[in-house]
């Protein structure tokens, strides 16, 4: 026991400047989500599709608020995090069996694997407090006492007018959402959310209910033997998501913290994605300690096209601002039902997941030949299998499963040689006719279909204040894919360099190169040639005190064999400002960019309001610029402000359609309230 007091002092005077630095609410609010945000936006700049991340900022920004006492945290608590290893969480949770409960955060430093950065990163979402006696579920009262209520409320008005509004569009130009969540630690989440997109009506027409998009969810947790219980709006994951997964899933990034999936089960949709989710009933029940037993169902309405008894196309955007969007609202309808079996003890978990679901009408959509083997029919099923097992320093994760056609396989290798160099090496194959309305994995695609490849990562940090990532992915598509009109083949290579010489001041370089086939525009398919792109930014980012400075420069250069390449280039600098005496934060970015066409567009990410991510990209020639505005007016109440404007310099309309603009600006104001009790 002299020995662990001993190290205890020591471990203060190591994390004394760790804690000091915490001290200031804008660094505890901002840096913790810093690594989660510079994946969140590599992902944004190569994903096929849109997603909403909601659900997953609000869940750690609560966190924040709301640490975790590590004293008595499970092993799924800790997975949440993405930076912990599963050598690292072990560790933890023996440490507090076998020496007892913590007394300060400070004996973080004598857990076995646990390195300063690391700590660096866990301090702000947890806590340490006593505990005694037994924890059960608390009771009606005290959750209706001390249960925490948030109304989040947000208007975005658009100083401009698209073409759309003079004939077509059949609400006002403004978008409006209304959102309230009462929760009582991870034991209940109560919701709703409510949306009207820009364009459609309010209290009107199609809309006379009030608000286009309605969402309920209810969620109990740790009741027992029930671990969860969703009614209303969920969204589930299993395994490794080959056979469901409605999570957010990084794939491929400059961080190996951020490639291995471990969270799922049951969780709220509490978003506003209007797509992505399930309607209905799901529970989790602990048949023993090591075994759980999940099920749920759902009957949702869908929005789309029923053309002669036949689904046609499937709607996702959610928009319903003309009259013939919204007749594509509810249009047919989806049922589904399924379950999952999950055994875990010590290094050894085990899952098989199955799922059926069916239409009210045959889904036929039209497929083209590079389509030819998608979904489609009335009635589909998925099981799969996923495993993982752990022994020593190596980990073996993975999934195999099949559909109504094909079969998919996914399998991880991780060797942790200690917490400064890692090892990853992954395989898939999804045969090109698997067919998994939800499954969404690893891999070059966003649908874990028609892809083979081998994934190779490492990182290091072989000397202070620098760390190394490298990545290399050698892929093949079995069949025809969009604009490749035969099976093909491709590369994805990537490195980063990052140098933090302090912890206010980091930088970091990183390049990457992707090789794939593509159709020659204009020649039907009947010329294939390989496209070659290389993506380089740099990225400085200095918070001395209460400022954080940020410096982005980014090139990319596109070019297909025998033709001339196409370069594009940006530059970003933000700057922004807590007020130590005033609750005041302000933030100002400006940002240039010039690219030759839209395959070589750059991104821009830029601070967003509460709860959202904003990336857009952007190609020609002009600037942008944003403000943000964040004032708490108490403890209670926060307002937020964000102005921004687009000006191109090489055009005289913006966008096409119903959505032209006739003008080259582009501006917006948006604003959001936050109430909490």
């Amino acid at each position: 026991m002299k020995f662990v007091k001993i190290g205890v002092f020591l471990s203060m005077l190591l994390l004394t400047p760790v804690l000091e630095a915490q001290n200031t609410p804008e660094t505890r609010r901002e840096q913790p989500l810093l690594l989660l945000e510079e994946n969140l936006e590599q992902l944004s700049m190569e994903s096929e599709e849109e997603y909403n991340w909601e659900d997953e900022l609000e869940e750690l920004s609560r966190r924040l608020q709301e640490p975790v006492n590590i004293n008595t945290a499970t092993k799924r608590q800790l997975e949440q995090f993405p930076f912990l290893t599963d050598i690292q969480i072990e560790n933890l949770l023996a440490y507090v069996y076998i020496h007892g409960q913590m007394q300060t955060v400070y004996e973080l430093q004598l857990v076995e694997e646990m390195d300063k950065h690391t700590i660096e990163l866990l301090l702000p979402f947890i806590c340490v407090q006593a505990v005694e006696g037994s924890r059960g579920y608390p009771a009606l009262k005290t959750i209706l006492k001390y249960g925490k209520q948030e109304v989040l409320v947000r208007a975005d008005v658009p100083l401009y007018t698209r073409k759309g509004y003079e004939k077509s569009y059949l609400g006002p130009s403004f978008y409006q959402s209304l959102r309230y969540g009462f929760h009582y630690g991870d034991y209940l989440q109560v919701g709703i959310t409510a949306e009207k997109d820009a364009g459609e009506p309010l209290f009107a027409l199609h809309d006379k209910k009030g608000y286009d998009y309605y969402s309920l969810y209810f969620l109990i947790k740790n009741l027992g033997r029930l671990k969860a219980l969703a009614l209303g709006n969920y969204r589930l994951s299993f395994g490794q998501g080959l056979v469901l997964s409605m999570d957010f899933r990084l794939g491929k990034t400059f961080s190996m913290s951020t490639s291995e999936y471990r969270t799922g089960g049951i969780k709220k949709h509490s978003s506003t994605d209007e797509y992505n989710y399930f309607r209905g009933a799901a529970a989790t029940v602990a048949v023993l300690p090591s075994l759980e037993f999940s099920a749920f169902y759902s009957h949702r309405s869908m929005d789309g096209v029923v053309k002669d008894g036949e689904i046609t196309s499937i709607y996702k955007t959610g928009l319903h601002r003309t009259q013939k969007e919204a007749d594509k609202a509810d249009a047919f309808t989806l049922q589904l039902m399924g379950g999952n079996v999950t055994y875990e003890k010590n290094s050894l978990k085990v899952g098989v997941t199955g799922i059926y679901y069916f239409f009210n009408h045959p889904y036929e959509p039209k497929l083209n030949k590079y389509a030819k083997y998608n979904l489609h029919g009335n009635d589909f099923y998925n099981a799969g299998i996923d495993y993982k097992y752990r022994l020593g320093r190596f980990a073996w994760v993975g999934e195999a499963a099949i559909g109504k056609q094909g079969y998919a396989l996914l399998n991880q290798l991780r060797y942790n040689l200690s917490s400064d160099y890692r090892l990853l090496l992954i395989h898939r194959y999804y045969s090109y006719d698997y067919w998994s309305m939800f499954g969404r994995s690893f891999g070059e695609s966003s649908t874990p279909q028609n892809e083979n490849g081998w994934y190779l990562a490492a990182e290091a940090t072989p000397v202070a204040h620098w760390k190394f990532f490298g990545s290399l992915d050698l892929f093949s598509f079995p069949w025809w894919k969009y604009r490749i009109s035969k099976p093909s083949q491709g590369v994805d290579g990537m490195f980063q360099a990052a140098y933090s010489p302090q912890r206010n001041l980091s930088m970091y370089l990183n390049y990457r190169y992707r090789q794939k086939e593509r159709d020659v525009t204009g020649t039907s398919g009947k010329i294939i040639l390989p496209t070659f792109q290389h993506r380089l930014r740099y990225r400085l980012t200095y918070t001395p005190g209460n400022w954080s400075i940020r410096t982005t420069l980014d090139y990319n250069h596109f070019h297909s064999q025998g033709k001339p390449a196409s370069r594009g280039y940006q530059c970003t600098q933000s700057c922004a400002y807590a007020f130590p005496s005033f609750p005041l934060s302000v933030s100002l970015q400006g940002s240039y960019f010039h690219t030759d066409d839209y395959d070589s567009r750059v991104y821009i990410s830029e601070k967003g309001l509460l709860y959202t991510f904003y990336t857009p990209s952007f190609s020609g020639r002009g600037f942008r610029y944003s403000t943000h505005l964040r004032y708490d007016l108490n403890k209670a109440m926060m307002l937020l402000l964000k102005f921004g404007q687009t000006v191109y310099q090489d055009r005289e309309t913006i966008g096409s359609g119903n959505d032209l603009i006739d003008g080259n600006k582009k501006t917006d104001l948006q604003m959001q309230l936050r109430i909490k009790f």
